[in-house]
């Protein structure tokens, strides 16, 4: 791998320049985080415990910038079925990815800002065992933490990268100074996704259990804990298993799922008694809130016990422009975000929702997030719904559509945004193990395997639906593989959705359906390309999800949407031009004006 290519001079070195940052994460912790300008201030350095956790705390705020928060946001959720760009906006890079007119000149096909964040963890992976030798207050034991941290948030921004590109520069070395030339090349996904595997585990050896830094901590789901990288661990599993039709990479991701389940319930029941708030259902394990306070407490105050990863904002010294901008309005004195939740959100609900290329997300007006996620949810003649989902802060019960429920920008403040980004909760691993429990069913007769599935998707539905409700999923009617893929394809939308995970999904839906004979994860599209092999159709029914949202020009992004490399973005032309041994996704080579756009 190291014998490879890419130029990261211009890409790291940001993460050198000197900058001061206070109150990093919370308002409550005061860190101060000085990057080295050069090699001999970089040297003197690495001396004490206290620069070790100011660089590793440095690591996380590259993780929650703005553009970091809005790729997520892009990459993982606009490009599916559920956002449209306002249709007052002007802006052409979102314009072109709607359309499907992608190019490397595309704002939206820049990497830059995940790899500052590898290499600020590269840079503590490198000095911090230097310190454990010099300072006694450092021991191995505090060491072992920030590794475990570390390791952990580079393999997230690789699994980002792999997921947004499929193929990436893979790069352990730390970039220190101008005077370095460092070339990496693209990597082919199964090395990458396998090297992140292998320090996920590792990290997971000496990792901070999840609820170590006590009851109350921001911490807790603030830094990187064992539940955390269970968490990362299930859903590389679930994408590699999807990409090559493994079962033993579902049976991981089922293990991992299952020690986070079975890590929530034992941290629980351990607090029961405690600072536990809210009511569970009590019939299961998962100890999940009411469908009536599920909002407030996920996605109001935050940090809840649902939570197992989300990024910090305190409104004051960090703010989450990326949702702000995005979801809630452009400017404080906007009606709207840039973004907006296509029509599938709203008007009346449809028994189709279950199904594939179902007319509308939710089949029951019952159902809590019905409410919760959309303003004017049933205003069945609009074409674009605000989203409520992250902009509202409100703890009140929602069953309508009532102007008290649903006064824009309720609790929230344009200039403090403070919206917590959750990277992980509960429900989404519930899902991850539901989907992998799913592909591990032997036929459409194995019962016992569809039906353990079923009942986490159940689960999920159930809590968000009102108590008399009647309407509730039945097994009967999902008792294929296939029905049963669908319904949990649905329910993660239904539960996830905006929160940057929909387009994976539905990428990973298609790759289970694709030809394997025209798969090949062992190399990449540049090399597949070299050897003139036939690139694999993607899947109709994926291509059918994804042109839901058009009102117009839906046939055409179907047309343009052919082939696996079209599912990932082409690589950034300013990249190209750093290192020209960086391949471009081959089908974004040959481009003309009469099917691409220049952005």
């Amino acid at each position: 791998m190291k014998g490879t290519i890419m130029k990261l001079s211009n890409i790291l070195k940001k993460s050198l320049v000197l900058g001061v940052s206070a109150l990093l994460l919370c308002s409550c912790e005061d860190f101060l985080t000085i990057y080295p300008t050069d090699k001999t201030v970089l040297e003197d350095y690495w001396k004490t415990k206290e620069d070790v956790e100011m660089m590793a705390t440095g690591a996380y705020k590259a993780m929650i910038a703005s553009n970091i928060q809005q790729s997520a946001i892009i990459w993982g959720s606009y490009r599916s079925d559920e956002l449209n760009l306002l249709s007052s906006s002007t802006n052409t890079a979102l314009k072109n990815i709607t359309a499907m007119n992608l190019l490397g000149t595309n704002s939206w096909c820049y990497w830059g800002a995940f790899y500052t964040v590898i290499n600020d963890c590269n840079l503590v992976l490198k000095h911090a065992p230097e310190v454990v030798e010099i300072d006694p207050e450092f021991t191995s034991g505090d060491y072992d933490v920030i590794r475990s941290q570390m390791l952990a948030l580079r393999s997230l921004c690789y699994f980002y990268l792999v997921r947004a590109f499929r193929d990436v520069p893979y790069n352990q070395e730390a970039y220190e100074n101008d005077t370095q030339e460092l070339y990496y090349g693209q990597t082919a996904p199964d090395s990458v996704l396998q090297c992140c595997i292998n320090d996920l585990e590792e990290a997971a050896e000496i990792s901070i259990a999840t609820g170590g830094y006590g009851t109350t901590s921001w911490k807790n789901t603030g830094f990187i804990t064992t539940d955390a990288i269970y968490a990362i661990l299930a859903d590389i599993y679930l994408w590699r298993g999807s990409l090559t039709h493994s079962q033993s990479d579902y049976e991981q991701c089922v293990y991992y799922a299952n020690l986070v389940i079975d890590s929530k319930d034992a941290l629980y029941n351990k607090q029961q008694g405690n600072s536990v708030v809210g009511s569970a259902l009590k019939e299961d394990k998962y100890h999940l809130y009411d469908g009536e306070r599920e909002y407030f407490y996920n996605f109001g105050m935050g940090n809840s016990r649902e939570s197992i990863l989300e990024w910090q904002y305190d409104g004051n010294n960090n703010v989450n422009s990326a949702v702000r901008d995005f979801y809630y309005a452009t400017g404080s004195s906007d009606a709207h975000g840039l973004l907006m939740a296509s029509s599938i959100f709203g008007g009346t609900p449809n028994t189709d929702a279950n199904e594939a290329g179902g007319s509308t997300v939710f089949f029951s007006t019952n159902d809590y997030r019905y409410w919760a996620y959309i303003y004017d949810v049933t205003d069945g003649d609009a074409t674009e719904y605000d989203i409520r989902k992250m902009c509202a802060s409100s703890s009140d019960a929602l069953t309508t559509n009532t102007t008290a429920a649903y006064t824009r920008k309720m609790g929230r403040s344009y200039e403090y945004f403070d919206q917590n980004w959750i990277v992980y909760r509960l429900t989404d691993v519930m899902l991850m193990k539901a989907e992998a429990q799913v592909q591990m069913a032997s036929s459409d007769e194995d019962e016992t395997t569809l039906k353990s599935a079923f009942d986490l998707v159940q689960t999920v539905n159930k809590r968000s639906m009102k108590t008399a409700a009647t309407d509730t999923l039945k097994f009967v009617n999902y008792s294929s593989k296939e029905a049963m893929e669908l319904l949990v394809l649905a329910e993660r939308e239904r539960e996830l959705c905006f929160e940057g995970k929909r387009w994976f999904d539905l990428v990973r839906f298609s790759y289970r359906h694709m030809d394997t004979s025209y798969l090949d994860f062992s190399k990449t599209l540049y090399q597949m390309e070299q050897e003139g092999r036939t690139f694999a159709p993607v899947y109709n029914v994926m291509v059918d999800f994804v042109v839901r949202k058009y009102e117009t020009g839906g046939n055409v992004v179907s047309y343009k949407l052919k082939t696996e490399p079209y599912l990932y973005f082409p690589i950034s032309e300013t990249q190209i031009d750093i290192n020209p041994l960086l391949h471009q996704n081959p089908v974004y080579i040959q481009s003309t004006s009469a099917d691409r756009v220049t952005d």
